[in-house]
Formats: structure tokens, C-alpha cells, sequence
């Protein structure tokens, strides 16, 4: 099935198919390898958490999820679908929704203005927003003002919220607890928690496993472009271990 046919069915599974799935991927960066045949599933109204310490390959993972580097072998699916050469754009509308590490609003926009970027899918400005101040209300408080301007935490509110505004299918969070405080972390994994509840699957690759494992329900540790350990998340403390302090 070719990319055009994917994308004109969405993300709607066929018959017991993950919504995601990376299958033997290898990717690179110039001559670089750095993933080195990762298997990677995300079934419908899981949330997957990918551990594991800096340079493992964690958000190489996500940009091949996301369409924003090709895979050199191997092969990623949606909905059971392969989609070779898919762009990130083509990802985005079947509901593949990302957000990168380091939060990725726009400093010099305000918190509306940032909202607004995602009408571009065909939502109105006033639903956006609506919905953006009803999760997070403070992003109402503070609507007028230079995102740049605002706290780490109120910064990834509004990623967050952006993401949302396009209505996805999956969300790929790329270490959202980066230098964010305990007590925000813990409030907008909440929010994650309830995202699945409505029916949004997620991958999230986080470097700080007791952040994320709260809510997932299956765990994969990645070391050195590979993964080495899958499970349930309470069945993997021992791998965590080696990953992160090493024996």
C-alpha cells in the first residue's frame, strides 16, 4: 500500500495491527548508524514508555515514528500499514503528533498566537483556545503573553495543548520532564493519563523512568540504538539498572 493510499484511510487500525510499529529499523545520521534494528510496537490506547539514558537512541526513535528521518532499513507502519518515505506533514495528518524535545513553541509569539498555529488542520480559533484554557488553565491567564516569557512547565502546557488542537491519533513526547520541576512533571502526566482515556495512544521517550512508568502500560529500555529489554513496567526494574548504571 503506498503512502497517497495511508494517508486517504487515516488511523484506523486493520484487524488486531498496532497503530504504530517499527520493525527492524536501522537509521543514520551521515555514515553514523544509530539505530540498529529496533522493534518497536504501540497498540491502541497504550501508552509505551521508552527508557533509557542520554545517547541511546531514544529520540532517533521518535523522529522515524514521526516521519522526520527515514529509516536506512527496516520498516515503519501505521495501522498496519508500511509507509515507506513518509514526511512528517503526510504523519501529521493522519494524527501522528509530535512534541520534540525542548518544548518547540515559538518565543515571540504569544500563547494565543501559538494556538492559533494549529488551525491549520481546520479547527477554529475559539475551539483551540477554549480547549487549551479549559485543560490548562493558567494558559488562559496567560494568553496575551510572550510564550518565551512563561515557566518551563507553562511552556510545555502549550506544546501540549498545540498538539492537541490537531485531534491525534498518537502523541510522541520526546523527554517531556526535561528540566521541568517534580510537581509539574507529575501534573502533566496526569493529563497524559487522561489523553488515553479518550482514546489518544502514546509513545514517550523519557530519560527519567520513575517519571513516566506511573502511567504506562508497557515499558521498552533502550541502550546504544537498541532495545534490550520489553515488559510491564513493575517486570523490568532489573534492566533499568543495567541501563542506566551498567553490570
Amino acid at each position: 500500500m503506498s503512502v497517497t493510499e495511508t494517508v486517504s484511510t487515516g488511523l484506523a487500525p486493520e484487524a488486531g495491527a498496532p497503530v504504530l510499529e517499527l520493525i527492524g529499523v536501522r537509521a543514520a545520521y551521515g555514515p553514523i548508524e544509530v539505530l540498529h534494528g529496533v522493534d518497536l510496537t504501540v497498540r491502541a490506547g497504550q501508552v509505551v514508555a521508552l527508557l533509557g539514558p542520554n545517547g541511546g537512541g531514544k529520540s532517533t526513535t521518535v523522529k522515524v515514528a514521526a516521519g522526520l528521518l527515514a529509516p536506512t532499513a527496516g520498516e515503519l507502519r501505521y495501522a498496519g500499514r508500511p509507509v515507506a518515505g513518509i514526511s512528517a506533514e503526510r504523519a501529521a495528518k493522519l494524527g501522528v503528533c509530535t512534541i520534540p524535545e525542548g518544548r518547540g513553541v515559538f518565543a515571540n509569539l504569544t500563547v494565543r498566537e501559538n494556538l492559533w498555529l494549529a488551525t491549520g488542520t481546520g479547527t477554529s480559533r475559539d475551539k483551540v483556545e477554549d480547549a487549551a484554557y479549559t485543560r490548562f488553565p493558567v494558559l488562559g491567564d496567560r494568553r496575551d503573553q510572550l510564550a518565551g516569557s512563561m515557566s518551563g512547565g507553562e511552556q510545555q502546557m502549550l506544546a501540549l495543548s498545540r498538539a492537541l488542537a490537531t485531534d491525534p491519533a498518537v502523541l510522541l513526547l520526546d523527554e517531556l520532564s526535561m528540566g521541568l520541576a517534580p510537581m509539574i512533571v507529575a501534573a502533566i502526566y496526569d493529563t497524559v493519563a487522561h489523553l488515553v482515556e479518550e482514546g489518544i495512544s502514546v509513545l514517550v521517550a523519557e530519560q527519567f523512568a520513575r517519571t513516566v512508568l506511573p502511567i504506562a502500560d508497557l515499558a521498552a529500555v533502550m541502550l546504544n540504538g537498541r532495545i534490550t529489554a520489553v515488559g510491564a513496567p513493575a517486570d523490568i526494574a532489573a534492566d533499568l539498572s543495567t541501563a542506566y548504571l551498567g553490570g
